[in-house]
C-alpha cells in the first residue's frame, strides 16, 4: 500500500516541552494527547523519505509497513478520521475534461489554473455546448466553464442551462463595466441556472429597463468593451478556477467557512477597482404556469 501522508497544508509541530501539535489546513493548532514516542513514531512513518521499490521491480510502489504497536495505530486512524491524511484537495479522473469558453482575457489564464490542478480543460465552441446539452448524445465532458470580458447577450446561455439536467456541471463569469459576476455551481436539476441569476437580477432593480438593455446592448460576437484589467482578469479567473475545483472534489456542497455560502447558491461580484468580493444568495426561480391565451 502506498505510504500515508499528510494532507496539504497540515503539519506536525514539535513544541518544547509540551505535547507535540498538528496545525491545521485552517490555521489552528490542536495538541495531540497521546504518548510522544509513538507521535515520534507517526511522524517518522509520515514524513519519511522515499520508499524503496520491492526486489526485482523498479517501477512498482513500495510496500509501506503498517505501524506494529497500537498506540501508533489509532493515531494514524485518528489523523484519518480527522481528515488530516491524505490529498482532498486532489482532481477525480473521471472528472477532469473540462471545456473552457469565452473571451481570452479570461480563459487564458483559467485553463492555466485548472491545468494547474489536475483538470484537463480544452477549449470549445458554443455548437459543442449545444451537442452536449442535446439528450440524444453522450456527454464526453464533466464540465463547462464560459467566461466573457463583456455582459452575456440574451439567449446566449440557453443551451448551456440544459447542462445540469444531464450530469454536466454549468459554471460561468461575465464583466460589466467595472464589475465582474461569478455565477453558482449548477450541476444537477434544481439548481441555479444562469437565466435564474438574471431574473433575479432584473427583480432587485428598480432600473431592470436600463438592466435589460444593457445586456442587449452587444451581440455575442463583438469585440469585448473597455474596462478589465489583466490583474482583474486573473483574480476573476482564479476564483473561478477555485470554484471548479471545488465541485471537482465535492467541496463545494456545503459552505467552505462558517456563515458562508454553499457554491450552488452564491453570486459573487467583484469590484474590478480594488478586487473586493462581495457575496450574495441566490435561489432558482421555479417554473410558473403560462398565461392563458387571449380570447379570440
Amino acid at each position: 500500500m502506498p505510504r500515508p501522508r499528510l494532507a496539504p497544508g497540515v503539519e506536525i509541530v514539535t513544541v518544547p516541552g509540551h505535547p507535540a501539535a498538528v496545525r491545521t489546513q485552517d490555521g489552528d493548532f490542536l495538541r495531540i494527547n497521546a504518548d510522544q514516542e509513538a507521535v515520534a513514531r507517526l511522524t517518522g512513518l509520515l514524513d519519511g523519505g522515499p520508499d524503496e521499490a520491492p526486489p526485482g521491480d523498479p517501477a512498482a510502489p513500495a510496500a509501506v509497513p503498517v505501524p506494529a504497536d497500537p498506540e501508533t495505530e489509532r493515531l494514524l486512524a485518528g489523523f484519518g478520521a480527522a481528515g488530516h491524511l491524505g490529498d482532498p484537495d486532489a482532481w477525480p479522473g473521471d472528472r477532469r475534461t473540462v471545456l473552457v469558453l469565452g473571451d481570452e482575457e479570461l480563459t487564458g489564464p483559467l485553463t492555466g489554473f485548472l491545468r494547474a490542478a489536475g483538470a484537463r480543460p480544452r477549449t470549445a465552441e458554443p455548437r459543442e455546448v449545444a451537442g452536449l446539452a442535446d439528450p440524444r448524445t453522450r456527454p464526453d465532458a464533466s464540465a463547462v466553464v464560459w467566461c466573457l470580458d463583456r455582459p452575456v447577450p440574451p439567449g446566449l446561455w440557453d443551451d448551456a442551462d440544459r447542462l445540469p439536467a444531464r450530469g454536466v456541471a454549468w459554471i460561468r463569469c461575465h464583466r460589466e463595466g467595472r464589475q465582474a459576476w461569478i455565477e453558482p455551481t449548477a450541476a444537477a436539476p434544481g439548481d441555479v441556472l444562469a437565466a435564474h441569476v438574471r431574473a433575479r437580477r432584473l427583480a432587485a432593480t428598480p432600473a431592470y429597463r436600463e438592466l435589460a438593455a444593457h445586456w442587449a446592448a452587444r451581440p455575442a460576437s463583438a469585440e469585448p468593451p473597455t474596462g478589465g484589467t489583466a490583474a482583474g482578469a486573473s483574480f476573476v479567473a482564479a476564483l473561478v478556477a477555485y470554484q471548479v475545483h471545488d465541485w471537482a472534489t465535492g467541496r463545494g456542497t456545503s459552505a467552505a467557512r462558517p456563515g458562508a455560502l454553499p457554491a450552488g447558491r452564491r453570486l459573487r461580484r467583484v469590484d474590478l477597482r480594488d478586487l473586493e468580493v462581495s457575496e450574495h444568495p441566490v435561489l432558482p426561480v421555479p417554473a410558473v404556469a403560462p398565461l392563458p391565451a387571449p380570447p379570440a
